[in-house]
């Protein structure tokens, strides 16, 4: 998808938060894109799945409530258990791979960390990738890849980075694959930070797509409930976006809350996330993935 399709999608999304007590009609929201109804319909549709209408449906705050409560039960059962169906295809999927305490001194030194910025369903990304694996994700909200390349650098002060297409081209279609990727190699993700950053980044990996947790569910998964706003600080601070999904973390009232990478982006993968993988269908029912009852 052409990153001004991405642009216009996430034009639609905030019009459609701003105006939903409205509900405005496909015109409403083609004007707005500035494109006819029926290409807006056809770009909308080709993105989510599903036409504009009940996309609003599916992303607005009382979804998100709703998502928190009727999934309660599955949250709590898999960080109690450490596995859930949905959650064990999400962690088969990546592999989280943390430096040990020497490698963190060093900073990256001896590390070649290949990068190139790639169009995505959710607008350009910044993918950097070493021998290890993925080693960083950013979504160029509002930032030039110039800055997004400088966090990494920060991240991985002593590594050497080389611009390369012809490297990290590979790994789009990986991270980014047309059909939900069950049975597919993992992917594995290098992540750099303290012990318990890392434990909130192994505890995210159990969310589910399509399914949503708190700061404080994550507080309780890794045994410091009382640690919430270290968490959300930790949540903060992954830079591999999308595969180490803290996109998928909500605070407990249901608001969104913040993202690193833009509010609306959190809204639009979430959305995307719950459509695609089943949560819901095209009446609002709930469906359970035919995979999560035999993993289960």
């Amino acid at each position: 998808m052409a990153t001004s399709d991405y642009a216009r999608i996430e034009q639609a999304i905030l019009y459609l938060d701003a105006h939903a007590r409205e509900q405005p009609s496909l015109d409403d929201v083609a004007a707005h894109v500035g494109l006819s109804p029926f290409h807006f319909q056809r770009l909308f549709t080709r993105w989510a799945g599903i036409s504009p209408k009940r996309f609003l449906q599916v992303h607005t705050l009382s979804s998100a409530r709703r998502l928190l409560a009727e999934r309660r039960s599955v949250l709590d059962t898999s960080f109690a258990v450490g596995l859930s169906g949905g959650g064990r295809l999400h962690e088969l999927f990546v592999t989280l791979t943390a430096m040990t305490p020497g490698e963190f001194k060093l900073g990256g030194e001896g590390l070649t960390v290949h990068h190139g910025v790639h169009v995505s369903p959710f607008g350009e990304c910044l993918i950097a990738v070493c021998e290890r694996g993925i080693c960083g994700l950013h979504f160029l909200t509002g930032a030039s890849e110039a800055q997004a390349l400088a966090e990494l650098r920060a991240q991985w002060p002593k590594a050497t980075f080389v611009e390369s297409i012809r490297e990290t081209a590979p790994w789009v279609e990986r991270i980014f694959p047309e059909a939900p990727p069950s049975g597919r190699t993992p992917l594995s993700v290098l992540v750099k930070g303290t012990p318990f950053q890392v434990q909130v980044w192994q505890a995210l990996l159990r969310v589910a797509p399509g399914e949503v947790a708190t700061y404080e569910d994550l507080a309780r998964a890794i045994g410091k409930p009382k640690a919430v706003r270290a968490v959300g600080t930790a949540v903060g601070g992954n830079s591999v976006a999308l595969l180490i999904p803290c996109h998928r973390v909500l605070r407990k009232t249901g608001v969104f809350g913040d993202y690193r990478w833009g509010p609306a982006r959190k809204q639009v993968m979430l959305a995307w996330e719950s459509l695609r993988y089943g949560a819901e269908n095209e009446d609002g029912e709930l469906r359970v993935e035919a995979a999560r009852s035999e993993l289960a």
